[in-house]
């Protein structure tokens, strides 16, 4: 169990690192193409790692039609509202309001699944991250209400789909976690390369080398190394626990906004930011501790 936290706080870190890779990506990489490449190459890279492993791929139409719709939620939809809405917001912003990944985990498999155990704590816990997303949604760094609305929303949007991808990841932990990983990049990307011709005129991109770096790294850390991890935790530590990893990021993406771009949070927002952790780290404390009770 130790080393499970280990690897969680190893993909916080890599996860933290994102919304930052993917502001010097979008410089000069429309949002489309930039998804599209990311998703494309990971999922090459993954590919090579299973052929040299002998780590085969699912085989049933019932897994590869759950690997499609797990993808629509864990790269196609997601993946595509951040990086539009990184054109135009603070990375810091971003970070935070996709720290907000638990509270609708919790509550898809509080009211939908009916996977996880609804108690006084963690319904307090939704309570205070929805609060901070509502003292942080439609401020700009100037505290203007309204300006970047539909860039924020669009990215609670993602932090929405990500939920619904790691309540529908249980489905896969029969197989090892580079094999789903491998599948829902796959079918991603199926979807993603001719989308970014039609949206971006993706062949007609010049990224500068910056993005290209950018784009790089994004594709090592957090999407292919970070997939695996994501699916070997979905396995032991459930869904709640590995998207808590959202709330370990915000520190590192934060750090990243205010001193890579010179990000400035206002007050209300740093208030938001408060309530979102202590929300999001009540549900993931009070989830462990039910796990205890349980063994």
């Amino acid at each position: 169990m130790v080393n499970d936290y280990v690897l969680l706080l190893l993909m916080s870190a890599f996860s933290g690192a994102t919304f930052g890779l993917i502001k010097i990506a979008v410089e000069t990489i429309p949002p489309a193409t930039l998804v599209a490449w990311r998703t494309a190459l990971a999922c090459a890279m993954l590919l090579a790692f299973m052929a040299y492993h002998h780590i085969s791929l699912p085989r049933t139409r019932e897994e590869w039609g759950a690997l499609a719709l797990q993808a629509c939620f864990n790269s196609v939809i997601p993946y595509t509202l951040i990086a539009w809405a990184q054109q135009t917001i603070d990375t810091s912003v971003v970070t935070i309001l996709s720290s907000t990944t638990p509270v609708f985990a919790f509550l898809i498999g509080a009211f939908v699944t009916r996977r996880e155990v609804s108690s006084a704590k963690r319904i307090a816990g939704v309570v205070l991250g929805l609060v901070g997303v509502v003292l942080i949604v439609g401020q700009n760094a100037h505290g203007a209400w309204l300006d970047g609305l539909p860039q924020q929303v669009a990215v609670v949007g993602a932090a929405v789909c990500f939920a619904f991808s790691a309540t529908l990841g249980w489905r896969f932990r029969h197989l090892d976690p580079t094999a789903p990983a491998a599948g829902s990049l796959l079918c991603g990307a199926m979807v993603l390369i001719p989308l970014s011709f039609i949206l971006d005129d993706g062949w007609q991109a010049t990224p500068s080398v910056r993005s290209l770096v950018g784009l790089a790294a994004l594709v090592i850390f957090p999407t292919t190394i970070g997939f695996v991890l994501y699916f070997r935790l979905l396995r032991s530590l459930g869904s709640v626990v590995t998207t808590a990893q959202s709330y370990l990021r915000v520190p590192i993406g934060v750090a990243i906004g205010v001193i890579c771009f010179g990000e400035a949070l206002t007050a209300m927002q740093f208030v938001g930011l408060a309530l979102v952790l202590t929300g999001v780290a009540a549900m993931a404390v009070t989830h462990r501790a039910a796990d205890t009770d349980r063994s």
